[in-house]
């Protein structure tokens, strides 16, 4: 008997509610369990995340009774049932790779970011994803069969309200255990991960929502009068420049080398007795290397343009999202490649083998006052020539020559690359650098891809010495951010002389280094042990080139300074410094490490207790005000002494050749450019075993069919040459002249 009830119940609508309501808490419990890290740390958390999938998503379902016609109710029961599958599964997607939750800001930055992804989210799947999937088609056939038959009993209003005002009170049950576990759970939000594992990926959801709506609003309701608390706070923590090393490199060229997910254990480090980046040790240890062993990256879900936020802007990335994406095309910034340009006439280029589009790259390098940008249009970027994320390391270097040469100096350029990029994947034709035999494809790949970046940047600065540039010219090195996630370090434990079974949470801490080197010949180098993060690079490089940062809204400060902050900050508001490692963004409250020893310290004294919470609190007061500038937008009421808020209408990527041919001819004899001074193309120097570069079918001469119909449209437009002229005045002048609005 009860078995008929039971049948007879799920041919009804509530029953058919109640199949799907069950198949999506199984799918979610599953998921939170096997591709998402929670942190579940007892079996009350654990009691409440079984709980999460029967509030809002239940609720969401119960929407669907409303509907009085039986098919149309079982259809949008059914459509919400995706719509929650879908959310659950792109999740699972992001999370793998970028071990965070996705937001509203990066969903709706998502056309920015996904034209870049190319085949690298496909090696994201995983076999177990059909068991998300796999059910959809079973209940289709059962309903299209009638197994599983429409009920056309119509379903009273009342009772659908029953059945919402059960869900919702179960939400509110579900809200108040969270509350009871985690205080302030909505107001003092220092990890996605507790809203998650507490209320569900529907709730973080809406929360992140509703909060992303808050923060616009007040954007459009700021004023100047938020920028002086901003202004004093920063001028009050200002590090002077070291005098040994102000203006050492003044006037050089900068060229800046952004290793792709490249952490710091790389160096010096060997599999099979071979030297993972046998290049890179030779320069960390080079006497005229400025090296920091303790330098961390401080991204957040923005990871590579967080990295190129801190680095040209000086302010940390969002804790949501990414300011390139979100709010780049916009903003006022006070940004490298316009400062050097106003004070000491520096030309500035990107060179990048994927699309202009990719991070809204192209908007944001015109916005921050690049004069040029050569994405993937400028390259040979064949299927041949392409890996993941754009064009081959050892090809972006070997093929920028024939622009590089054509800059003028002192030029101020990055070149970002990107073979090193998740899933690490490179055929035995680029490089035949033995594997690790871990248990992990993602950790033996990672150091091959690591090798042949080490690869490249030989050759490239075997160009720069052929070249003449080296002598004239400032190298920075750095690290974007980790390129193995939390997950893979246990795998990669064995090689770094551990086991899984002993990995903590400060080993993954302590893995965020990633490296920062200066080389320039002459410069007094060494190994500084001094801890840093990325929001240090920008007040450093500006000192290093003689620039007087007082004017300026940088949050770090210099790492060659006496004065120098060195608690690191990370975006999550954990935090190193030289002596503690803090998780849990709570300072003494929280999670505290030994970094001598790695252990946790469980019985504070008053004196450190002090110390950590001051930390805790110099930490928050940092990322609050940068993410204040940004979310604000309060750069539009302060303009520096001496600088002319850039206007980014007078940049045009789309006639970058044309314009450094214009720029060339219009200087004449006065041209700074290798090409000029060299008497010709330096190309020919270029010397590498890409095999893509030694068959004839690519010489690094040639230029690709979008550049040559730029140049052959470009000969038959005056209006464009003449536009070309006038910007080539513009950017070899310094601004003398600018409107100043000191808080």
């Amino acid at each position: 008997m009860n078995k008929l009830r039971i049948r007879a119940f799920f041919k009804s609508r509530l029953g058919f509610f109640t199949l799907l309501l069950i198949l999506l808490w199984a799918k979610s419990i599953y998921i939170y369990y096997t591709d998402f890290s929670l942190g579940l740390t007892d079996p009350y958390q654990h009691l409440i995340m079984w709980l999460t999938p029967f509030g809002t998503s239940a609720l969401l379902l119960s929407l669907a009774l409303y509907i009085r016609k039986p098919i149309l109710s079982y259809i949008a029961m059914f459509v919400i049932y995706i719509l929650q599958l879908i959310l659950l599964f792109a999740n699972v997607i992001y999370y793998r790779q970028a071990t965070d939750f996705l937001t509203i800001n990066t969903i709706m930055s998502s056309s920015k970011v996904s034209q870049g992804l190319g085949k690298s989210t496909l090696s994201l799947l995983a076999p177990q994803d059909i068991l998300i999937w796999l059910d959809v088609i079973i209940i289709l056939i059962l309903l299209f069969r009638r197994i599983i038959p429409i009920d056309p009993k119509k379903y009273r209003p009342k009772k659908a309200f029953v059945v919402s005002l059960c869900t919702f009170t179960f939400f509110l049950l579900n809200l108040f255990l969270a509350e009871t576990s985690r205080p302030q759970l909505l107001t003092r939000t220092f990890d996605r991960n507790y809203i998650v594992k507490y209320l569900g990926i529907e709730n973080f959801m809406f929360y992140d929502a509703i909060r992303t709506a808050q923060n616009n609003q007040v954007r459009a309701n700021s004023d100047g009068s938020e920028m002086t608390a901003a202004y004093n706070y920063i001028q009050h923590h200002k590090a002077a420049p070291n005098p040994t090393y102000f203006g050492t490199a003044k006037g050089k060229n900068v060229i800046i080398i952004h290793l792709e997910s490249f952490q710091q254990f790389l160096i010096d480090k060997k599999i099979d007795n071979q030297e993972v980046t046998p290049f890179l040790n030779s320069l960390y240890h080079d006497k005229s290397t400025l090296s920091f062993s303790n330098f961390f990256h401080e991204v957040g879900q923005g990871r590579t343009s967080d990295a190129e936020t801190m680095l040209e802007t000086g302010l940390f990335g969002l804790p949501e999202g990414s300011v390139f994406t979100s709010l780049g095309t916009d903003n006022t910034f006070e940004a490298a490649p316009a400062i050097l340009q106003q004070t000491q006439g520096y030309d500035s280029a990107v060179f990048h083998g994927n699309t202009g589009s990719f991070w809204n790259r192209k908007d944001v390098y015109r916005n921050l006052g690049y004069n040029y940008f050569f994405d993937a249009s400028y390259f040979d970027t064949s299927k041949d020539n392409a890996i993941g994320y754009g064009l081959k390391d050892k090809l972006l270097f070997a093929e920028s020559t024939k622009y590089l040469e054509r800059l003028q100096q002192p030029f101020y350029t990055k070149f970002i690359t990107v073979t090193n990029h998740f899933p690490f994947s490179l055929s035995d034709t680029d490089s035949d650098f033995p594997k690790p035999n871990t248990d992990d494809d993602i950790v033996n790949n990672y150091f091959r891809t690591a090798h042949y970046l080490d690869e490249s940047l030989q050759q490239f600065f075997d160009y720069l010495k052929a070249s003449g540039l080296y002598d004239n010219t400032l190298v920075m090195i750095y690290g974007d951010h980790y390129g193995l996630s939390n997950s893979d370090n246990l795998s990669l434990a064995p090689l770094l002389d551990k086991t899984s079974s002993d990995w903590t949470a400060f080993d993954n801490a302590q893995l965020q280094r990633v490296p920062l080197m200066f080389h320039m010949p002459g410069l007094k180098g060494g190994i500084n042990s001094t801890y840093g993060g990325e929001i240090d690079v920008l007040p450093t490089l500006m000192h290093l080139l003689g620039v007087d940062t007082t004017p300026y809204m940088f949050m770090g400060t210099d790492l060659l300074s006496t004065q120098h902050n060195d608690i690191v900050a990370f975006r999550n508001r954990d935090f190193v410094t030289p002596t503690y490692t803090v998780l849990g963004g709570k300072g003494a409250s929280g999670t505290v490490y030994d970094n001598k020893t790695g252990n946790i310290i469980k019985d504070l004294s008053n004196q450190q207790i002090k110390r950590l919470n001051a930390d805790q609190q110099d930490v928050s007061d940092r990322l609050s005000i940068s993410d204040n500038i940004n979310n604000k937008n309060l750069l539009r009421f302060y303009t520096p002494i001496n600088f002319t808020p850039v206007n980014p209408e007078n940049q045009d990527y789309t006639q970058n050749w044309l314009r450094l041919l214009s720029v060339q001819n219009h200087l004449g004899k006065k041209s700074t450019s290798v090409y000029s001074q060299h008497g010709g193309s330096t190309t020919d120097l270029y010397q590498t075993d890409a095999p893509e570069l030694n068959d004839d079918k690519s010489p690094i001469t040639e230029l690709p069919s979008e550049v040559k119909e730029n140049t052959k449209a470009g000969k038959h437009n005056r209006s464009s040459t003449t536009s070309s002229q006038a910007f080539s005045s513009s950017a070899m002048t310094s601004s003398s002249a600018s409107s100043t609005n000191t808080p």
